[in-house]
């Protein structure tokens, strides 16, 4: 078993219950701006929300639209189906705003994800936060689920000044943690920018694959369905 000293680890929906508690966050943005009067039915306006949201967040991790426009995009266009509602840049800004606060104050965690966290910190491993999220965001997000005092570093993509999958991601990555690519590991849930970000790059993976249905497109060194399973292998 190869041995790593240095574990790039993706924070969002990897560690942190990121859809699960923007699903709480959602409906008390609904009730908190009293869409109701707007929307007959809620449904409607999570649907495009969700559908909105993986389209912009694959071409903000592209580089292909900016950090403002996605912050304003994603309310827009299922705010846009709200009848007599007209979601001005303004009104999606403070939706925004509100969704963020209450997102960022969730402690959920993916399930496993302190039991593996308490594992390798007892095994000695330097850990780094490797994220594409926003800055005051992710800070906030840490503090509230317990896991700051785990990680060696925090490496986000608005320091870096490019996102993953791209190389100047893990350039930056590499500098501030002071890893070596020969005993780094990369832990991630998306496929595209965690695993073939740093696959491409030359750093072992390991895929957390939540959803089996959809397998690793690629040879990747390890694959797991649950976050246990690491602790098999680490």
């Amino acid at each position: 078993m190869k041995q790593y000293t240095d574990l790039f680890i993706d924070f969002d929906d990897t560690l942190y219950d990121t859809h699960g508690n923007a699903v709480i966050a959602l409906r008390e943005l609904f009730e908190t701006l009293q869409l109701g009067q707007y929307f007959a039915d809620p449904q409607l306006f999570y649907d495009e929300y969700w559908r909105t949201n993986i389209d912009l967040w694959t071409r903000y991790s592209k580089g292909e639209i900016t950090r403002d426009y996605l912050i304003v995009e994603r309310f827009r266009r299922p705010l846009s189906f709200g009848r007599g509602l007209e979601p001005t840049e303004a009104y999606c800004l403070q939706a925004s705003d509100v969704f963020l606060d209450f997102c960022s104050s969730k402690p959920g965690l993916v399930d496993g994800a302190r039991e593996l966290m308490d594992y390798l910190r007892q095994k000695g491993y330097r850990m780094h936060v490797c994220s594409n999220g926003f800055h005051e965001v992710q800070y906030k997000k840490l503090r509230a689920c317990g896991l700051t005092d785990y990680f060696d570093t925090v490496i986000l993509s608005e320091d870096a000044g490019a996102n993953k999958p791209s190389p100047l991601f893990f350039d930056y990555a590499m500098k501030r943690s002071e890893a070596k690519k020969d005993t780094t590991l990369m832990i991630g849930d998306n496929f595209q920018t965690d695993i073939l970000g740093a696959k491409r790059y030359g750093l072992d993976t390991a895929y957390f694959n939540r959803y089996p249905d959809y397998p690793a497109e690629e040879p990747v060194t390890y694959e797991v369905a649950r976050l246990q399973q690491l602790m098999t292998i680490l």
